[in-house]
């Protein structure tokens, strides 16, 4: 948790707006003067800045002297008359601060850094040992030793990891050295600075199974087998953690997830939908919802809600709701469209539906999604989140879906590193063989080619080709005759 001192500074920063609020009529401000006023002071403590960071009053905080934006929602809704030039403004505002943030790096003091890998994973455990070693042992911050690394706590009694022989190696890395557990990442989750998966994408959708809320920042070395969350090479993670724990700071994509929850009808309900339903378990999910009908042999029949208000009955084997990242995962492979992640969307994508009219469709990030076993269904559903925590749905059961508040960011390794991962990994848009030219030099080099356009474009030489343009011709006068 924060230190006191902290909670002092932020009463005292909340209490001087107040008192300048209260002296003068707040005017309108342009959008670069709030920007200006946004930075990360370096004085405050690291675990402070991650807590305010992760808390949803916090950029309102930061611009409160600058904009007040429960003000300006409250007279867009009163005002009747609202002026299509004053609502452009805002919303180019709020796109542009948007985008500053973003931009923004986050230049921030890791000193707990926690490490995810497999620990059945014999070539896994030995490169985890290495890293550990790595940041115990590499000097920062004005100390002859590392920061504190947090590993699995399964690794305590691992031969390979060996942990008596790496604290042997310094006195000091006793106190550094800790093991993390599901439940200390559930209770105190500000606790890290940095989390390093070791893995593929399986790696980083458990540290999103295990962060239900805050979400530290998320590096992920590529160890797996695809690796669509997975842009940083292990072979140079040397160079890449003195990056990011350098005074160069971290770029960090914040990713969209889902709060799903699950609504269970009472024992007693009849076929009446005013009957209140008993609140279940809750999920966040960085992939994807999926509602399948199971080992059922009949087809899936749901009802699909968006604000409370009915879209449409689903006749299918069941459907896909996926974020942005889990556009390549499952929705991709039942037909549905690769999102970037900065998009906020809701992916609906059918799996076999009963209709050919029924396509994957983009939904806006703003709709509550509810999707209920109608009572009059001839089987029941099941549902599944991220892979993870499969539960079966009766008659009456709903599931809700809503854009979660805590985000999951990864750190970025470049700025078109989406890109760079659906063409290594799916091989987008490539071709076996490049299609040729005019010329017929399919196996020359491009600079040949090059030589031979200037050549022909200079009138020193002709291109050579095996048929008579001008018997061609000739033929094509004769038949319009």
């Amino acid at each position: 948790m924060p230190a006191p001192q902290v909670y002092a500074a932020q009463a005292a920063v909340e209490a001087e707006l107040d008192e300048q609020r209260s002296k003068s009529p707040r005017e309108p401000h342009d959008i670069s003067a709030a920007i200006s006023r946004f930075s990360l002071r370096s004085d405050t403590p690291s675990i402070a800045r991650l807590a305010a960071l992760t808390s949803p009053c916090y950029f309102h905080k930061r611009f409160g002297d600058a904009v007040d934006i429960q003000k300006v929602l409250e007279e867009i809704r009163l005002d009747d008359q609202l002026s299509h030039s004053r609502l452009m403004q805002t919303a180019a505002s709020v796109r542009e601060v948007s985008r500053q943030l973003q931009r923004r790096p986050l230049k921030r003091a890791v000193r707990n850094v926690m490490v995810i890998t497999k620990a059945r994973d014999n070539t896994l455990v030995t490169v985890t040992r290495e890293l550990v070693e790595f940041l115990l042992a590499t000097p920062r911050y004005g100390k002859d030793v590392g920061v504190n690394v947090w590993v699995d706590s399964k690794l305590q009694k691992s031969k390979r990891f060996d942990v008596d022989g790496l604290l042997a190696q310094n006195d000091k890395f006793k106190d550094m050295l800790n093991f993390w557990t599901p439940a200390l990442c559930l209770e105190r989750p500000e606790l890290f600075d940095l989390v390093v998966t070791l893995g593929g994408d399986g790696t980083v959708l458990f540290t999103s199974w295990l962060f239900q809320r805050i979400v530290p920042p998320v590096l992920s070395f590529s160890l797996g087998s695809l690796g669509f969350l997975t842009n940083f090479d292990f072979s140079r993670y040397k160079e890449q953690l003195n990056h990011v724990m350098g005074d160069s700071g971290m770029k960090v994509n914040l990713r969209m997830r889902f709060t799903c929850t699950v609504y269970r009808a009472p024992a007693f309900s009849t076929t009446s939908s005013n009957i209140a339903k008993i609140e279940g378990e809750s999920h966040e999910v960085l992939n994807e919802l999926v509602i399948d009908r199971g080992p059922s042999s009949y087809i899936s029949s749901l009802d699909l809600y968006a604000n409370d208000s009915l879209l449409t009955r689903i006749s299918a084997d069941g459907i896909i709701l996926s974020t942005p990242t889990g556009s390549t995962a499952y929705s991709l492979s039942a037909g549905g469209s690769l999102v970037h992640p900065d998009i906020p969307a809701i992916l609906l994508t059918p799996i076999c539906p009963h209709t050919l009219s029924f396509r994957p469709m983009l939904l806006n990030d703003d709709m509550a999604l509810k999707v209920s076993i109608p009572s009059t269904g001839r089987g029941s559903a099941f549902v599944s989140f991220d892979g993870k925590g499969r539960v079966e749905l009766g008659r009456g059961d709903e599931v809700v879906v809503r854009a979660s508040r805590y985000p999951f960011p990864t750190v970025m390794g470049q700025p078109l590193e989406w890109f760079d991962s659906i063409s290594r990994t799916l091989r987008w848009n490539t071709r076996a063989a490049e299609q040729k030219g005019w010329a017929g030099n399919a196996e020359g080099t491009s600079a040949e080619l090059d030589s031979e356009e200037k050549l022909t474009a200079g009138g020193d030489k002709d291109p050579e080709f095996d048929i008579d343009f001008e018997d061609d011709a000739e033929t094509v006068s004769t038949k319009d005759r």
